[in-house]
Order: C-alpha cells, then sequence, then structure tokens
C-alpha cells in the first residue's frame, strides 16, 4: 500500500468515477484501477461498487476513504508549507470557490494583494457547490474555499464574512418593482428561475419554501446567481437571489431589486481545514479579502448552524 494508492483511491470516492480521476492524473484508466485492485488485495476486502454511472464506495471502503482523506489531506498540507519555506517570499496561495466570487467579492482584495506580494501565484480551483468545496480542501492542496456558510463539515472550519439579505429580481416594469418589499403572499403566485442545483443557497430557499407551504412554478435553472439575475433583468423571469455587492447601480439600469424581509439572510465566507494551520501568505491573503469584501463585517452573533468550528 503506497501514498499514491491512497491518493487515487480517495479521489476516485470523490469523483465517483476512474475515467475522470484518469483524466485529471494524465494516465490510462486501467492504471488507476491498478491502484484500486492492490488496496483491494492487501485488504482482502472489496472497496467500490461498479454502478451503471460511476463507483462509490463499500462500507469499507467509506471507512477507508474517512481515514485516508484528512491524513493525506494534512501530508499535502504540510508538503506545500515545506514548499513555501523553500520559495522564501515566494510561494502560492490556491483558493477554491463558485465561478462568478472572484467578480463580486475579490476583485479589490486581489489587486491589493498582488501589490503588497508581487511573488505570490494566486490559484483558482472553480467549485459548483460548498460541498464539492469542502472535498477538495479535505483532499489536500488547497489552502482556502470562500462558501456560502452552511450546516458544520466534520473536519472543515468556516468563518463568516458578509451577510446577504435576499431580494426579488425583477424588470424594471414589472407590476411588482413598485412594491417596497416582497411578502411570502407575494411569492405564492409567481413562477421563478431555479436557482443552481445542489447549492447552500438554493437548499436554503427550498427549505424555507416548504416552511411555509409554498410550491412556486419555475420557468428555468440556472448555472449561478449571475444568470439568474440577467434573465430577470430582461424581463424573462423572475429570480429570488442574494443582494450580491455590484449589482445595484448605473451598471444594471432595468433591474428592480426588492427586499424579502421574511427570508433569512444568507451568510458567506471563507472555509479551511484548520486556521490555525494555514500558511503566513493564505491568511494574509483571507484577510485582505476580508477587509476589501463590499459589506463585510464581523458577525455580532450567528445561527448555530454556521458558528465556525471544526468537529
Amino acid at each position: 500500500m503506497t501514498l499514491d494508492d491512497l491518493r487515487v483511491f480517495v479521489a476516485v470516492c470523490r469523483t465517483g468515477s476512474l475515467s475522470a480521476v484518469a483524466r485529471d492524473l494524465s494516465c490510462t484508466q486501467p492504471a488507476v484501477s491498478q491502484h484500486i485492485k492492490r488496496l483491494e488485495r492487501e485488504l482482502g476486502l472489496s472497496l467500490l461498487e461498479r454502478h451503471p454511472r460511476g463507483v462509490v464506495p463499500t462500507p469499507a471502503g467509506l471507512l477507508l476513504q474517512n481515514a485516508a482523506a484528512g491524513g493525506l489531506g494534512d501530508i499535502d498540507h504540510a508538503l506545500r508549507r515545506l514548499s513555501d519555506l523553500v520559495q522564501g517570499e515566494g510561494g502560492s496561495v490556491r483558493i477554491t470557490t463558485g465561478a462568478t466570487t472572484v467578480r463580486h467579492f475579490m476583485s479589490d482584495a486581489i489587486v491589493a494583494f498582488r501589490r503588497r506580494h508581487p511573488e505570490v501565484s494566486l490559484e483558482f480551483e472553480t467549485a459548483h457547490s460548498s460541498r464539492s468545496c469542502f472535498d477538495a480542501l479535505i483532499a489536500g492542496g488547497l489552502d482556502l474555499a470562500w462558501i456560502t456558510l452552511g450546516a458544520p463539515v466534520k473536519g472543515i472550519e468556516q468563518r463568516p464574512v458578509i451577510e446577504l439579505p435576499w431580494v426579488l429580481a425583477v424588470h424594471c416594469d414589472d407590476p411588482l418593482a413598485a412594491k417596497p418589499l416582497v411578502t411570502t403572499a407575494d411569492l405564492a403566485g409567481i413562477r421563478l428561475i431555479g436557482l443552481p442545483e445542489s447549492t447552500t443557497s438554493r437548499a436554503r430557499l427550498d427549505a424555507w419554501f416548504t416552511e411555509r407551504g409554498i410550491s412556486p412554478a419555475s420557468d428555468t435553472s440556472v448555472a449561478d446567481w449571475d444568470t439568474a439575475l440577467l434573465l430577470a433583468e430582461l424581463g424573462l423571469g423572475h429570480a429570488i437571489v442574494p443582494d450580491l455587492p455590484g449589482w445595484r447601480g448605473p451598471g444594471h439600469p432595468d433591474l428592480h431589486l426588492i427586499p424579502i424581509p421574511e427570508l433569512p439572510t444568507l451568510w458567506t465566507g471563507w472555509a479551511v481545514r484548520r486556521w490555525d494551520a494555514l500558511s503566513p501568505l493564505a491568511k494574509a491573503f483571507a484577510e485582505t479579502v476580508s477587509h476589501n469584501c463590499p459589506g463585510a463585517r464581523v458577525p455580532q452573533q450567528l445561527p448555530g448552524e454556521i458558528v465556525s468550528r471544526r468537529l
């Protein structure tokens, strides 16, 4: 059993696909299979179940995945820290986040950080949900994840940075545009543009609708918040979205954003494996974003499910 065997196995469990891991590693699928078979021979147990759409870990495989993922992540993180020490003032900071996060939350911070640390490489990896960000952090090799905060996750610390109220995005000529705020009753009879599947924001919104017995019809589903906003601005539907920095102002003359005070706010911010294990450069970047993010503030009190903790 080698570290490479375990790394490949954890990657296969995370992606559910031998071929996807083979592409990521620039090798063949049989080569990936050999790593798995070597582990299975040594342990005398089947670790993966094959299904038409991919693979999933067996109970034994899940036990090994949970044990290996954290340890491998710690090793990879330590190796990156050692590499940074060798490079001195250089090095890199690796961040995983959604496709539109940099534009909305980090543009000013990146400029400020570059001016102070011109020799440091910033590397961004796109993720499609907070869950995929957590998986990438646990797997190692990444320093930070910018996420929509949610329930505690084992092995992850979450730190809130900015609170986002919800708004209903409509075209300026829409009848609802004249309202000072939107109520539950207003939402019961309209069709909505669906937020991205498998995201924390979508789950929060769906849970809120369920609690109030509302089943809004959906005209379409989009890949990100920006697309939902654009469709609403074009008059092609209504979108419930977080009130992100930069959406108000002359850049969106046909857009009207109406507050939804009944809907609990979202918090976005940082997720890491361990704050005290971050490199000085990663800490500096996280702090730069927090200080430069429009509307950022230190929360006085948060719902229990998003208090920063590491289980």
